[in-house]
């Protein structure tokens, strides 16, 4: 093995797992991707919970109590994925204790058919953060047009955020505003702003099998030189975004104030297409205070592979938005590409979620005692 991903952690990039189940934490495995992978945060979604319940292992009991009070499909549900992720953020505390709150951080993403509706998502945030009670919790928001003043509602109560389904340079700024209005809320509340956290899930991966179909149609001998360029020269572009914002006057009285920046975190950083080079999305954004967080194939495939050759993302923005243009040029739009991800990242996680509320409701049901 070499140490890329040591590599990688002292670059500034901060290891993440994309993934959770209850069997990965009781075996101690999580345990171990710390200790020896230099993982230093997890992150959770509707469709890795599904997994994970659907597969079965150390649920079971939990269950069977569940079905014996005869609890509702949705707080049977909150029930098992708060127990994991209290259980996660126990295993990383030490981390979070030894980065002074930056790391040692799990996410938990709010109901996902609450992407819509602001007030919903924000009380559903609220009960997330108290249910799982521990201070290294992200509660995860997506940065639908409802979500970004939830955002800033949640932030402003001294809630740590990890803001989720990011695709446009123009949301992501949306996004940072959202997260400066509520720390700013939080100082006029008197907070203490050196608590709060968040960062900004930019996706990667969903963006190039997007635009590379799309290019494949138009099939040009320039649209095929362009395929595998899109999802990097947008993340690039938005981490330039992300210093003009943490480097403004704006930025400059909260970061007084003992405020942390809110750090671009690259996620869906698994390769979909095999012709790209399955390290692509960690080998080419390594930048200062990002967060990669990676499925466990692309994290073991980064430790045995993995050419971390320094910074590659400053520097890259002309070339960035010259790919970008010359995507444009053949009448591909980014407006188009972005909302229509966005709008397929909401359902696949609702329709997670409704799978995980069937099999769950089967199984409540299976483990039900008889009456009598």
């Amino acid at each position: 093995m070499t140490d890329a991903l040591k590599r990688l952690s002292d670059e500034g990039v901060a290891i993440w797992l994309d993934d959770l189940s209850r069997k990965r934490i009781t075996s101690g495995n999580l345990a171990e991707l710390i200790d020896q992978q230099h993982v230093v945060g997890v992150t959770t979604n509707p469709s890795i919970f599904q997994k994970a319940i659907s597969a079965g292992d150390g649920y079971q009991q939990q269950l069977a109590d569940l079905a014996a009070r005869k609890v509702t499909v949705d707080e049977a549900i909150r029930m098992i994925t708060t127990a994991d992720v209290r259980d996660a953020a126990d295993v990383l505390r030490p981390v979070f204790d030894a980065t002074g709150g930056q790391d040692g951080r799990v996410s938990i993403e709010v109901d996902p058919r609450l992407a819509h509706n602001t007030g919903a998502t924000v009380a559903e945030a609220k009960q997330l953060a108290w249910l799982v009670d521990r201070p290294n919790t992200l509660i995860k928001i997506p940065a639908t047009k409802a979500g970004l003043p939830a955002i800033t509602e949640v932030i402003g109560l001294g809630i740590s955020v990890n803001v989720t389904l990011i695709f446009s340079l123009e949301r992501y700024r949306e996004v940072m505003d959202a997260y400066l209005a509520g720390l700013e809320k939080a100082k006029a509340a008197g907070l203490d702003l050196s608590l709060i956290r968040s960062v900004a899930s930019f996706f990667v991966s969903r963006v190039d099998s997007e635009i590379d179909k799309r290019l494949d149609k138009v099939g040009t001998d320039e649209a095929k030189s362009l395929k595998g360029k899109a999802a990097l020269a947008n993340a690039r572009l938005a981490y330039q975004a992300y210093e003009e914002v943490f480097s403004s006057d704006r930025w400059a009285a909260l970061d007084k104030a003992g405020a942390n920046k809110q750090r671009p975190l690259w996620a869906s950083t698994g390769v979909k297409d095999p012709a790209y080079k399955d390290t692509l999305y960690v080998d080419d954004l390594v930048a200062p205070g990002t967060v990669n967080t990676m499925p466990e194939a692309t994290l073991e495939a980064t430790a045995d592979h993995g050419q971390i050759t320094g910074d590659t993302v400053r520097g890259t923005y002309e070339g960035a938005k010259a790919d970008l243009d010359a995507i444009a040029r053949l009448g591909i739009s980014y407006d188009d590409v972005v909302q229509l991800l966005e709008d397929e990242g909401v359902e696949k996680f609702e329709a997670s979620w409704n799978d995980l509320l069937k099999s769950t409701e089967a199984e409540l049901k299976r483990l039900a005692p008889s009456e009598g």
